[in-house]
Order: structure tokens, then C-alpha cells, then sequence
């Protein structure tokens, strides 16, 4: 969830400075020995402080190696880099989820094509039913209702 999701959401623009103040804070506390960068345990530590999960394996992995292969670790600069990553994903994972909640009123973890057509109906009611049935086959590529995991991948695609 750090430099893949990002692709075509994020803008680029920097972080707002108390973001920076309070990842160089987290940065600084989880750099214990005072060595200029976080381990891949510290790391770890850092995720859980700012965003309240521990990072997979396989996250921390894909962290490290995009780094520097000739860094000890992950430099303050970088670290920071990372958190401007993480946030627009987190920014853009919260704002599907919006959306679709806004499709499903009725609360049930799914879409079905009735509830794509209501909800095109009040954002776009000049769109047409072609145009709206595409686009909801596109987005359950099966007969089965589409779920919030499936409305995500499509709109990050």
C-alpha cells in the first residue's frame, strides 16, 4: 500500500508541514540509537504508531528493497517520502470506500445493478442505461454483486 496504489492518484504536492513535524517525530522516536535510519524493525514500529497496523512481510519487503541497496536502513528523507505514499493511499482507500457506501444504501458489503442504476440515476440522470450497465459489468465481471474489493480495484485500475 506505498508506491503501487499511488500511481495514478497521487498528485505529488507535499505534505502539509504538521504531517512532516509528526513524521520526523515518529522517525526520531523509533531511531532509538540515533543511527540516521530505521531498520526494517523500526520501521515496523513507525507504521504501527502513524497508521495502526503492522506492516506484512511482504510490505516491509517491497519497502526495503525500493530503497537504496546501499543504505543500512531507511534515511529520514526517505522515510518521509514513504509516509507522503502511504497517506495519499490511505487518502484515496478512504474515498472509494465513500463512494461506494454511497452506492450501497442499503448497507450490504455489495452492489447490485439496481443499486448502480438508483445511484447514476441521482449523480448522472442524463447518463444513459447503456452507458450505466457497461460500466457495472465492467466493475462485477461476473453475475455475482459486486463488492467494495472489486469497486476499488477497478477504480485504481
Amino acid at each position: 500500500m506505498f508506491a503501487s496504489e499511488t500511481r495514478t492518484w497521487w498528485t505529488g504536492r507535499e505534505a502539509r508541514p504538521s504531517d512532516r513535524r509528526k513524521w520526523v517525530k515518529v522517525f526520531e522516536a523509533c531511531d532509538e540509537d540515533k543511527k540516521g535510519y530505521l531498520s526494517r524493525e523500526d520501521f515496523k514500529v513507525a507504521v504501527v504508531m502513524l497508521f495502526g497496523y503492522k506492516p506484512t512481510k511482504i510490505e516491509a519487503d517491497s519497502v526495503m528493497t525500493s530503497i537504496n541497496s546501499n543504505a543500512s536502513g531507511i534515511c529520514l528523507e526517505e522515510f518521509i517520502k514513504l509516509m507522503e505514499k502511504k497517506k495519499a493511499a490511505q487518502l484515496h482507500q478512504n474515498e472509494i470506500r465513500q463512494i461506494f457506501t454511497a452506492f450501497d444504501r442499503q448497507y450490504r458489503g455489495f452492489l447490485t445493478l439496481e443499486d448502480f442504476k438508483k445511484a447514476f440515476k441521482q449523480v448522472a440522470p442524463k447518463l444513459s442505461e447503456r452507458i450505466v450497465l457497461e460500466a457495472f459489468s465492467h466493475l462485477s465481471c461476473t453475475s455475482v454483486p459486486s463488492t467494495v474489493e472489486a469497486f476499488k480495484k477497478h477504480l485504481s485500475d
